[in-house]
């Protein structure tokens, strides 16, 4: 387990990390603590983390700019900060869990306990996905996916109800934080295994998905295999 530290507060990030090493104990490879956003980001790019503990005021900085410089991690993030109105901003963010300050050992535990439930596979937990329209924030259930289209740095969250949503993440970051019930079958598609029907095999050894609802998805020919082993 490597674990970064972003707090700005000395006191509050020895304490931290006194509970991390109480709790990963011989678990625990490599521990950094970080004040500021460049020694996060600093952190992050010569160390990949597991996980990130991070704050979201520093020294009068946003926190959520240092998740917006690596959106591409592949770590589990664990948001504490006294600024509890910003939880459903951070779970937009793809965190793991929003711990509130002041905080006690117990609830932080609690947290620490879904990262190493989740550490060997993404995991996340993830319920929903957080879109922006017109300045708010509309939660979609992942439940309501029907698949996940790539579109550039942005994708499209095609729903069982028909309608399709913009999402802002790329489709790589969310292959990091959905459970393993959604596979990539293509470059440009994510689909829940829940949705497929059968796959379908054409002339020419070229494959595509039968979705419950009738539609046909690309199936890329190195992740046929994978695939049809998880439909049988």
């Amino acid at each position: 387990m490597r674990i970064v530290i972003v707090e700005d507060e000395a006191r509050i990030a020895r304490r931290i990390e006194r509970m991390a090493r109480a709790y990963f104990g011989p678990a625990l490879e490599h521990l950094t603590s970080c004040d500021s956003i460049t020694q996060g980001l600093h952190a992050l790019e010569t160390t990949p983390p597991d996980l990130l503990l991070l704050d979201l005021n520093l020294n009068g900085n946003d926190g959520f700019g240092l998740l917006e410089s690596v959106s591409a991690g592949a770590f589990h993030t664990i948001i504490i900060s006294a600024y509890a109105e910003k939880a459903i901003t951070a779970f937009a963010h793809g965190v793991l869990d929003f711990v509130p300050k002041p905080f006690a050992e117990e609830r932080l535990n609690q947290a620490f306990a879904r990262v190493a439930a989740t550490v060997k596979k993404q995991e996340s937990g993830l319920k929903y996905l957080a879109v922006k329209k017109q300045g708010n924030i509309v939660l979609i259930d992942i439940q309501d996916l029907r698949y996940i289209k790539g579109a550039g740095i942005y994708t499209e969250l095609h729903l069982q109800n028909g309608k399709k949503e913009l999402h802002d993440k790329s489709l790589e970051k969310l292959e990091q934080l959905l459970p393993s019930s959604f596979e990539r079958i293509h470059k440009s598609y994510i689909v829940p295994i829940t949705q497929a029907e059968k796959i379908i095999v054409q002339e020419g050894s070229s494959y595509q998905l039968l979705l419950k609802n009738g539609e046909l998805i690309p199936i890329g020919r190195s992740r046929y295999k994978e695939l049809r082993s998880k439909l049988l």
